[in-house]
């Protein structure tokens, strides 16, 4: 899209031209959710300039909101559709948490998060959006949302130290989807998981990322943080 057309642009849909769609993503529903929800609200009223800025950013306690493409990418490859059950694990700020939410229209999603204020902030985010397919559990993530199980999609925007087997083989459908990043500290990769049965096939999306840790029973070790 040429500069002079940009700059016409809403910052929104700037963010969604310049940071998603001229990537490669061009998934109309994915493009429509990132539309509909209002990435500003769910940022510090201090720092919302940064709002559509092509980084994550801090939200306090040590967590990030993802930047624009990333949301996009793992929204693009989880393959959502309407009418399917949702399992999140890491609220955050609840952006991710809302994106599911307009595109399972219908369905349900189920999004955990070990941070209490930023489970209680997303909530009130979320909430005051009109969306009352969201359901918010305070936890340890990686221990899931046994009673809602199984799931279509999981999604979780941490970084793992290794697939989480048991949580994902517990908790996904015959032939369901998850995305997450899985690797040290330092870099992760984003990685696909599908359940065929009693296995579990991984792909690597070969897409270098780094996200905060992954902490409880099936990731890193709290004193580690």
């Amino acid at each position: 899209m040429r500069s002079q057309q940009l700059k016409e642009l809403s910052p929104l849909e700037r963010m969604i031209q310049q940071q998603v769609v001229e990537r490669g993503i061009r998934d109309e529903r994915v493009l429509d959710a990132l539309r509909h929800v209002p990435r500003e609200l769910f940022f510090p009223e201090e720092s919302r300039k940064s709002a559509f800025a092509d980084r994550a950013s801090p939200i306090g306690h040590g967590q990030t909101i993802s930047q624009p493409y990333m949301v996009a990418l793992m929204t693009h490859k989880l393959d959502v559709r309407e009418g399917q059950k949702v399992l999140e694990i890491g609220t955050g700020s609840g952006y991710q948490t809302a994106v599911l939410a307009q595109l399972v229209a219908s369905g349900q999603v189920y999004t955990v998060e070990r941070v209490k204020p930023l489970l209680d902030a997303a909530f009130e985010r979320v909430l005051s959006l009109g969306y009352r397919n969201a359901h918010f559990r305070f936890g340890d993530g990686t221990v899931g949302w046994p009673e809602a199980a199984p799931f279509d999609r999981i999604l979780i925007t941490a970084g793992a130290p290794q697939v989480p087997h048991d949580l994902l083989l517990s908790h996904l459908k015959d032939g369901g989807l998850a995305i997450l990043p899985v690797g040290p500290h330092e870099e992760q990769m984003l990685i696909e998981v599908r359940r065929e049965k009693d296995q579990l096939r991984t792909t690597d999306l070969g897409c270098p990322c780094r996200f905060v840790k992954l902490v409880g029973r099936e990731g890193w070790d709290k004193t580690e943080e």
